[in-house]
């Protein structure tokens, strides 16, 4: 079986709203996609979960959104390349602080929502992440959707200087692209937590699993989500852990 590390958004907590359990998820994953304020998080919440990853040893990673609270980042928004990578670079540039305040550094970019289904289906929108990466740090990493026919976003980022991890989901539904169901269709996000594990071990061992039809897809992939909103991630995620670890 492949190594993969197993990532989790988290920090969506806002204000006096809650969400996730960041002290149960981070003993369990290797990086943490931390929520950078436009789609959920706070200055306090970006605070206290960046300084409970890094107490942790968990790698941090941006989770950059378009301006959407209400819409918890999952609604597109027609904004140019150049004001992409800007919004990007000011989230990086905010989480940042916060692990810096903490002995560490944003590791990766991995964008959310709407805007990471932009990144990986518009070529303009890739070049504006590629671009963020590129500015604000060498050596930066962008996470992005690891798809089927992958030569000409490896061929994109080579020429940028930035690399990319490439990441598969636990607990979404593909189609048969490799691309993710939409969430409006129905089935397309898991709920049963043995599904998940199966089709997460499927992944780390190279094996191919249903797609949303049925069909057998096949992806590589260097990490693997499972979704900190998800009510089963944290069953599943302490499940998949001891699986992996037990190879």
């Amino acid at each position: 079986m492949a190594r993969l590390l197993l990532n989790c958004d988290m920090g969506e907590s806002f204000g006096n709203w809650s969400l996730g359990d960041p002290a149960a998820v981070l003993p369990l994953i290797d990086q943490a996609n931390l929520a950078c304020g436009f789609h959920a998080g706070d200055f306090s919440v970006m605070s206290q979960v960046t300084a409970q990853a890094a107490r942790a040893g968990v790698s941090i990673g941006a989770h950059p959104s378009y301006p959407d609270l209400q819409g918890f980042g999952r609604r597109a928004m027609a904004l140019s390349e150049a004001e992409v990578t800007d919004l990007m670079l000011y989230q990086i540039g905010a989480l940042d602080a916060f692990c810096r305040a903490n002995g560490t550094q944003v590791s990766y970019v991995k964008p959310h929502g709407a805007l990471y289904h932009a990144v990986y289906s518009e070529p303009s929108m890739f070049r504006a992440a590629l671009e963020a990466c590129r500015r604000y740090r060498e050596g930066l990493a962008l996470m992005t959707l690891a798809v089927k026919e992958r030569s000409a976003v490896q061929q994109a980022a080579d020429a940028a200087g930035v690399p990319l991890l490439f990441e598969a989901f636990a607990d979404r539904a593909y189609l048969s692209d490799g691309t993710l169901s939409p969430r409006t269709r129905s089935a397309s996000v898991h709920h049963e937590p043995q599904r998940i594990i199966d089709q997460a071990l499927a992944i780390a061992r190279g094996e191919a699993f249903p797609d949303i039809d049925g069909q057998p897809l096949q992806l590589a992939a260097d990490t693997l989500c499972v979704h900190g909103d998800n009510p089963q991630s944290l069953q599943v995620l302490s499940e998949l852990r001891s699986a992996l670890e037990a190879v």
